[in-house]
Order: C-alpha cells, then structure tokens, then sequence
C-alpha cells in the first residue's frame, strides 16, 4: 500500500489535517510521511484513558521541555511550537485510540479539537501537519 491508496494527496498542503485510520495503515501511512520528508512520530494509546496519561504520553514522544504543563492549552502551544524538532513538516499517529475516545470522550474530542487547529496553524506557515487517529471502526 502506499499513500496514494489514502487519496490524501501529500503533495498538497491543504491536505493536511487530522484523519481516522485503522492500526494496520500506520505502517504504510508513516513510510510514505518519511519519503516526504516529514518528521513521524508514534503515540500508543493502548491502554491510555485519560486526559493525564494522554498528554503525558505525547510530551513523552515528542520530548516536550520539561516546562509543559500538562493541560490542554500547554499541548497547543507545544505542538504549534516544536522548535526542538528540526523538521519540514510534521507526521503524529496515535495507535489504539478505541480505549480513549470510549473511556473519555470528551478528551478524545478535545485532542482532536486540538490537533485540527495545530495543523491549520502549521499550514499557514506552510509547513504540513498531519495527524492520523488509529481506530477499529
């Protein structure tokens, strides 16, 4: 598979955005951001469900300052920040986020909130910023 099978059109930044994939395209999905050029990242969500853990694990990943602070608005700033990682773009998968958006809705709505308003920040500095949400359904 490769990432013309998504459709999404790499080549375009006014494609990039958040999407819902399934586990099993991560794999293919993240190749594809690397041949272009994008910096990828994997959060694992298995087992994750809840605001705290979520963002800690993010943090984690993306080795935010130790000044983070651990809230929703935090999160924004860093992830419209990213100055630490010298990228011309940006690729986050999150795997296994069924226990998340089942067990804490409201911060799964959030974090996709969040991650559809980085990316448009991203985008007007012309830089991509994709974010895939790995689902069962």
């Amino acid at each position: 598979m490769n990432h013309d099978a998504f459709e999404l059109g790499l080549d375009d930044i006014n494609n990039a955005g958040v999407y819902s994939v399934t586990n099993d395209d991560i794999g293919p999905l993240s190749a594809a951001m690397r041949d272009a050029g994008l910096r990828v990242a994997t959060i694992d969500l298995a087992g994750c469900h809840d605001k705290r853990t979520l963002l800690a694990r993010i943090a984690a990943q993306l080795d935010f300052p130790s000044s983070f602070g651990g809230n929703w608005d935090a999160l924004s700033d860093s992830l419209r920040d990213l100055s630490w990682l010298k990228a011309d773009g940006h690729a986050l998968f999150f795997s296994d986020a069924d226990g998340l958006k089942a067990d804490a809705t409201a911060d799964f709505d959030t974090l996709l909130d969040v991650l559809d308003e980085t990316s448009q920040a991203w985008s007007a500095q012309d830089v991509p910023f994709w974010a895939f949400v790995a689902l069962q359904e």
